[in-house]
């Protein structure tokens, strides 16, 4: 009877250690990296909203940085934003171009599509690639008041044709 105990609790103790395990793991994937800004293939989740860039999340200090790769690796940009307040960063090929909107700015000046890559309910960030092989990269508030003419624009794939 004693054995049957002891199996009996060390069973028990095994699964609750197997599923704090198991949680603690899933609750560190969920948290953005503190290191890896400015890597082509940094050690942390894409998060992209489109299949046509790669998107990383890093944070540190209450400060989170969002930088956007293309699918080759290349660094594009990055912005950092606290406290409702974003600041692009000299990170990228494209750091020169990138920009920060707001709903009650008029739509981007760039010739082309631009496509969802990144939401997180407050922030939305935008790519537009120009025929010159750029990429115009801009932030603007999420879904608030969907800053575009037409509501469709606010699905989160491509948002509409900008420029003329």
């Amino acid at each position: 009877m004693l054995r049957n105990t002891h199996a009996l609790v060390s069973s028990a103790l095994f699964t609750t250690v197997l599923f704090t395990g198991l949680f603690s793991a899933q609750a560190f994937a969920t948290e953005p990296a503190a290191t890896g800004l400015g890597q082509s293939w940094p050690s942390t989740a894409d998060v992209s909203t489109s299949p046509h860039y790669h998107v990383y999340v890093f944070a540190r200090d209450g400060v989170r940085y969002i930088q956007v790769n293309d699918l080759a690796g290349t660094v594009r940009g990055a912005v950092a934003m606290a406290d409702n307040e974003v600041l692009v960063l000299p990170v990228g090929v494209d750091a020169p171009k990138v920009t920060v909107s707001s709903a009650s700015t008029a739509t981007p000046k760039t010739t082309g599509y631009a496509e969802n890559v990144y939401s997180d309910g407050v922030n939305r960030i935008t790519a537009a690639p120009a025929s010159n092989g750029t990429v115009q990269l801009t932030v603007v508030p999420a879904l608030l008041g969907c800053p575009y003419h037409d509501p469709s624009d606010c699905t989160g794939n491509v948002i509409s044709q900008i420029g003329n």
